[in-house]
């Protein structure tokens, strides 16, 4: 509520980091972990199934909660947060720096789904009271998901495949969601370049973790 104006900025920057920790970290990471199991056109598909599989879930959701009052809307979001912790616990199994640039992208959306959350809440006809509520519940689930991956391990090829799934699930994310959103809320040529630096700050994070 209080960086209000510099909301379009941050959701455009939010965009770039996380289509670049797909493109530029998990993607990578996907093909060389995945092929002790599969093929590269397995793991580009299943990268898709995650495009496509996020896609159906936000927008089924999203209708779900249309002209509802009540949880639904911030619990979608919730449990989308918690997913994500899901992500990272995966990633920092497979290397500290990896999981560490995909704790930063989760970070740089979750702002977004921040906004997101408290704005379904009150719409739904709750007060600031349960919007902070949901807030909280949105920035504990990740550590959830953290926790959880803590109980198993994957085989290598299997979490290959896992992180083909997370990174088709960013690109959704960024390229369908945060980056229209921003030129939504302001369609001038800084909301671009926000979204260009959010890419390369990602790029450049990714270089100096494999130097």
């Amino acid at each position: 509520m209080r960086f209000r104006r510099q909301i379009p900025l941050i959701l455009g920057f939010s965009a770039g980091a996380v289509i670049g920790v797909a493109l530029f970290d998990l993607a990578p990471e996907a093909l060389a972990l995945g092929g002790t199991l599969a093929g590269p056109e397995t793991v580009m598909g299943v990268m898709g199934i995650g495009f496509c599989a996020y896609m159906l879930l936000e927008r089924g959701m999203r209708a779900a909660a249309e002209g509802r009052a009540g949880h639904l809307g911030p619990a979608s979001l919730t449990a989308h947060s918690l997913v994500d912790g899901l992500g990272i616990g995966l990633a920092f199994q497979v290397a500290p720096a990896i999981g560490a640039v995909v704790a930063a992208a989760v970070l740089a959306h979750d702002l977004a789904d921040g906004v997101n959350t408290v704005t379904l809440s009150l719409s739904g006809g709750g007060g600031p009271a349960r919007a902070r509520g949901w807030l909280i519940a949105d920035a504990v689930a990740p550590l959830v998901g953290i926790g959880a991956t803590r109980l198993f391990t994957v085989s290598e090829g299997v979490l290959g495949l896992a992180i083909a799934l997370f990174a088709g699930f960013f690109l959704y994310i960024g390229a369908s969601g945060l980056a229209p959103a921003s030129h939504r809320a302001a369609p001038q040529l800084r909301t671009s370049l926000a979204t260009v630096a959010g890419m390369a700050a990602i790029w450049i994070v990714v270089r100096l973790a494999a130097g």
